[in-house]
C-alpha cells in the first residue's frame, strides 16, 4: 500500500508553517483576495474566491509544477513514503486553500489520492 499525500493550507500570520517534504509561500507573487473588500470575509468555500484565485496568471502553472513534484516523489526510491506538502499564505483563508484543493483535484487526476486540512480556513480574518 502506497502512503498518503497530505496537503496542508495555512496562514503564515498564525502561526509557522507546518513541517512538509514541499513548502510552497504564496504570500509574495500572486495577489492577495484579501485587498477586495467584497472578497475579504470570505474564504475558498466561496466559488467568488475560488475563480479570483484561480483565474491568477500562474497559479494553474504553479499547481501543475506541484502535482508534478509530488508524483515525482512517489515515484523515488522512497516512493512508498508519505509526501507532505504544505501550501501557506497571508491569512490561509484564500490563496492557500484554494491551492491546496487545485493540487488535491489535479493529483486526482493523476489517479492520486491526496487529503487536505485547512490548519486556518476558518480562523477569524486578520486585519492588517
Amino acid at each position: 500500500m502506497t502512503a498518503p499525500v497530505r496537503i496542508t493550507s495555512f496562514g503564515y500570520l498564525h502561526e509557522a508553517a507546518p513541517a512538509a517534504h514541499l513548502t510552497f509561500d504564496l504570500r509574495h507573487h500572486f495577489r492577495d483576495p484579501h485587498v477586495s473588500p467584497e472578497l475579504r470575509h470570505m474564504t475558498a468555500h466561496d466559488r467568488e474566491v475560488r475563480q479570483a484565485v484561480i483565474g491568477t496568471p500562474g497559479i494553474p502553472a504553479l499547481v501543475e509544477a506541484i502535482s508534478d513534484a509530488v508524483v515525482a516523489y512517489r515515484h523515488g526510491p522512497a516512493g512508498g513514503q508519505a509526501v507532505d506538502v504544505a501550501v501557506g499564505c497571508a491569512g490561509g483563508r484564500h490563496r492557500a486553500a484554494v491551492v491546496a484543493e487545485a493540487i488535491r483535484t489535479a493529483l486526482a487526476d493523476e489517479d492520486v489520492a491526496a487529503a487536505v486540512v485547512h490548519r486556518d480556513l476558518d480562523k477569524p480574518v486578520i486585519q492588517r
